[in-house]
């Protein structure tokens, strides 16, 4: 080689590399994106009672483990929706069992032990024998010394369908608790009488099993799994540099923890913008996305990127809607 072919190459090797980050960089940056807006409020099982995380697992009873009551509602029920939507949630999220009667409970246990006097899994019973129970029974934020909701949480347990005819027009994300395919395919059956205006509303999330069975029978359904979840955020961290999306990205929703987020290309406001071209929501879910953290003070908002038009997760909608002007 000539030293001028020498230099040429060499000249080469300086710009090629430089050409590749200058195009990533423009292809990802959000400087070049127009932020929305404020973000969009997910409501965790409408308003209820909160609890700190540290040292939970899967068998921890939170209803002993309260903090002291600031408002009156339960999770999961039609008052605390009521209360969550009048606060100024987008979408409220809740959680449904299947009952000894083929019907879906919306509640968050499947055992009954922790919030009510019953004993015994929720399947065990009928949606009637589910209605006389007091939900409220087992709360208490002292140690069992007080139970401020003993007695005043009978009768509020309400059927999947109970919900969705008191709240006709309103977004919700249902959350099958069990990884069961039968369950998906009742909850299908449940669901596909629905016109599609109602089922555009609905979002259903869950084990796999349940969520590819359902998602089988209702393919226009909005759902989302972890393998859901993967399916799309793999392939678009391998390639999404590019502006590349995968077509599992489509129609879905991502749930994203907070300390995931700054990893995926184009966050934050070319990563939406990409999901939104595609008809897929993105939550924003607090910390490493645990156990359900959420959004739930003002020092947690701060935290939001500037401009930041998602969806985020939050268990005291009464406290961070009014941060946000709703």
């Amino acid at each position: 080689m000539t030293m001028k072919g020498l230099q040429r190459w060499r000249r080469k090797r300086i710009w090629i590399p430089l050409f590749f980050f200058v195009f990533v960089y423009l292809n990802n940056t959000s400087f070049l994106v127009e932020a929305k807006g404020n973000p969009f409020l997910l409501a965790h099982r409408g308003l209820s009672q909160t609890f700190p995380m540290e040292g939970i697992t899967g068998d921890t009873c939170t209803a002993k483990r309260i903090y002291k009551p600031e408002h009156p509602y339960l999770e999961n029920t039609i008052f605390s929706m009521e209360a969550a939507f009048d606060a100024g949630a987008d979408v409220v999220e809740i959680d449904v069992q299947l009952t000894k009667d083929g019907q879906f409970a919306v509640f968050h246990d499947g055992t009954l032990d922790c919030r009510t006097q019953a004993k015994g899994s929720v399947r065990e019973y009928t949606m009637a024998e589910l209605k006389k129970l007091d939900i409220g029974y087992g709360y208490t934020a002292d140690n069992g010394k007080t139970f401020p909701f003993r007695g005043k949480g009978i009768g509020l347990m309400p059927s999947l369908k109970e919900v969705l005819q008191r709240f006709p027009d309103q977004p919700f994300l249902i959350h099958i608790k069990n990884d069961d395919p039968d369950e998906g395919r009742q909850l299908a059956t449940f669901l596909s009488p629905l016109p599609s205006s109602r089922l555009e509303k609905i979002t259903v999330y869950g084990g796999d099993q349940a969520i590819e069975v359902l998602q089988q029978r209702l393919p226009n359904l909005r759902v989302m799994s972890k393998q859901t979840i993967k399916d799309c955020l793999i392939p678009y961290i391998a390639a999404g540099w590019t502006g590349y999306v995968p077509k599992s990205c489509s129609h879905t929703q991502l749930h994203i923890p907070e300390k995931v987020a700054p990893w995926l290309w184009g966050w934050p406001h070319r990563f939406l913008q990409r999901m939104e071209a595609q008809d897929t929501r993105v939550i924003l879910v607090a910390g490493g996305g645990g156990w359900s953290e959420g959004f739930d003070s003002a020092k947690d908002i701060e935290r939001l990127p500037s401009g930041y038009h998602g969806g985020i997760w939050t268990n005291r909608i009464d406290r961070i809607a009014p941060l946000l002007n709703r």
